[in-house]
């Protein structure tokens, strides 16, 4: 073989033996690819979306790749089945896995909700609400089980209305048709998201008379989680994801309703961004936007009460059971 045919063969060599190490040189800082699936979509995860528009993931090295599923039973499902990476869906889940004496449990690591999400909307109301007026109405309600609804039920049973016997009680209606359930005019009371709550109340359908995020209390009501397995393979993309967030949740702290809007306003392209605004300055206003994504002992105590008060809850369930405050902890600290 000639030194000039020798060389080229050097060459290519080299070429290829740089593509198998590598996968192509040039490619080695590829984006770390974490498929997320949320519960629903609503104003409520707004720094989710802040997060995704603002580049926060990105500068972390992720390509997050976001879809909706609705209802927190459909959500865990493609999460125990590996259709997605990480789940945005209510800690109770985690919990109905774990007490199934599941090998691989879901570990909540991220907080992004600290309350309930939900408003009481009146299709007839005036003035201040009389809750002694919700008796005996038919109430349009979520999913049993769902922490929407065991949210609901902990604020009615505070205001002496049992939800069992005091209520025309309709729970038979999928998650993601309630709201045009209600508009077809089934129920005198509704449970609703934002923004879809701001937008009946603008069309006249009805007025937001409470709200179940302070009725309920402080609650990890929305966190990002995995399973066991995938956080153990993947620690390091776990904290980059929640490093996002965090950034993320600073940044909605430190924003107008108006900015916030702005910067969601993509994910809700049917929606009049001053509804946007209105909704998001709702949940500003009563603190559901969580600073951080640590979750402390006394909101998943709150949960607990919650839930058994529900009957939903076979056993208490220690937070360090199935919740990683590490990954939180350490973004917290890091991230300013």
């Amino acid at each position: 073989m000639t030194k000039g045919k020798r060389g080229i063969w050097i060459g290519l060599f080299s070429l290829v033996l740089c593509g198998m190490v590598f996968s192509g040189c040039s490619g080695s800082d590829a984006a770390q690819k974490v498929k997320v699936g949320e519960v629903t979509r609503s104003v409520f995860y707004a720094p989710e979306y802040v997060a995704l528009e603002k580049g926060f993931f990105k500068e972390e090295g992720l390509d997050v790749e976001l879809q909706t599923i609705p209802g927190g039973d459909k959500t865990m499902t493609a999460l125990l089945s590996g259709a997605i990476d990480v789940a945005l869906v209510g800690s109770e889940t985690s919990i109905y896995v774990y007490q199934q004496g599941s090998e691989d449990p879901v570990v909540n690591f991220g907080q992004v909700t600290q309350t309930d999400g939900t408003f009481l909307m009146a299709r007839n109301a005036e003035g201040e609400l009389d809750w002694n007026n919700v008796k005996g109405s038919t109430f349009l309600g979520q999913r049993k089980g769902g922490m929407p609804q065991m949210a609901g039920e902990f604020a009615l049973r505070k205001h002496g209305i049992d939800p069992r016997q005091d209520l025309n009680l309709i729970q038979n209606i999928d998650f993601a048709n309630i709201a045009s359930a209600y508009l077809s005019g089934t129920g005198d009371y509704v449970q609703l998201f934002e923004p879809q709550a701001s937008i009946f109340e603008k069309e006249g359908k009805g007025r937001v008379v409470a709200s179940f995020g302070e009725e309920s209390g402080r609650l990890p009501y929305t966190v990002f989680m995995a399973k066991q397995s995938y956080i153990k393979k993947h620690g390091d993309t776990v904290q980059k994801f929640t490093n996002a967030l965090q950034k993320a949740q600073n940044w909605v702290q430190q924003h107008s309703p108006e900015e916030i809007a702005d910067a969601i306003a993509p994910y809700f392209k049917d929606t009049d961004k001053g509804i946007i605004a209105s909704a998001v300055k709702r949940y500003k206003d009563q603190g559901t936007y969580a600073a951080d994504p640590v979750v402390d002992e006394e909101e998943w105590n709150n949960l607990l009460d919650v839930m058994s008060q529900a009957g939903e809850l076979k056993e208490k369930v220690p937070a360090n059971a199935i919740v990683d405050n590490s990954f939180a902890e350490k973004a917290k600290s890091s991230v300013k």
